[in-house]
């Protein structure tokens, strides 16, 4: 029987850079679960709080180059790569030079939000298919962590679902107890748009803002996390309605709580 490979892809990893728990998560949970025998892949975004050079990051030329549009403009992607110290794991980054390389993650040093947040969230997640396509890895299980992710189930199941790389991958969703307020313009819809994706495949994106994208995360993905009990009344009122067509899990993601095991059988219960 050949290993369970398994995507991981948030916005954060400690040590390279960790603003919330989802940081320590990701840190902890894909070498736990490598320990345990499966193969694992991480892609984050190249924040310019990271530092090249003290974290050896290095470009992989045979997977950067590829143009990635985002509504009427597109953008050049550049893969880079780094080994986790004291652990045998790799981290790609996805940058570019417009979205990602500034010294802040999502507010700028007066704490706005950036207005281009969404761009920057759909280029990576668009930019995260292209770089697994073009590695030729298929995973089993693409594990999404948080809003800045949740486009990538809605991507599986449209543009990227008859691809022999994704064509057998299931999502799992994970919603960490971090919402943002933010408010996106109406052409948000125009930019997530790919091929085979239609206009009422997005109804939950009308919002335009933090909810709307979790409401297309947990539309989408094959099933759900949530990381502790007491999420805001909105919140709760969408896993509930979530619970009733597909499986959603409290599993715990705290460094101090987070149960290998119970991840470990998530994952192969969710491939049979």
């Amino acid at each position: 029987m050949s290993k369970l490979r398994i995507l991981y892809v948030a916005s954060e990893i400690n040590p390279f850079l960790q603003y919330s728990e989802v940081g320590k998560m990701l840190r902890k949970l894909p070498q736990a679960m490598q320990e345990r025998g499966l193969e694992v892949r991480i892609l984050i975004p190249r924040f310019g709080l990271i530092n090249e050079r003290k974290n050896r990051l290095h470009e992989v030329v045979r997977l950067s180059g590829i143009n990635i549009s985002v509504g009427e403009e597109e953008k050049p992607l550049i893969i880079k790569v780094a080994s986790i110290p004291n652990a045998k794991l790799q981290v790609y980054f996805i940058d570019n030079e417009d979205y990602f390389q500034r010294k802040y993650v999502f507010h700028d040093k007066a704490n706005k939000f950036y207005d281009d947040n969404d761009e920057r969230a759909i280029f990576f997640c668009k930019g995260v298919m292209e770089t697994v396509k073009k590695l030729g890895w298929a995973p089993d299980i693409v594990h999404c962590n948080d809003w800045m992710t949740s486009l990538i189930p809605l991507y599986l199941k449209t543009r990227y679902k008859l691809d022999p790389v994704f064509k057998d991958a299931k999502s799992v969703f994970t919603v960490h107890n971090n919402p943002i307020k933010f408010k996106f313009g109406k052409d948000l819809l125009s930019k997530v748009k790919m091929l085979d994706i239609e206009d009422k495949m997005l109804s939950n994106l009308n919002t335009c803002d933090y909810e709307g994208f979790i409401k297309i995360g947990l539309e989408y993905a094959d099933a759900v996390i949530k990381t502790e009990s007491d999420y805001t009344e909105s919140i709760s009122k969408l896993f509930a309605e979530t619970e009733k067509n597909k499986k959603v899990e409290l599993l715990a993601a705290t460094d101090e709580t987070l149960d290998e095991e119970k991840y470990y059988n998530f994952y192969n219960e969710l491939v049979g």
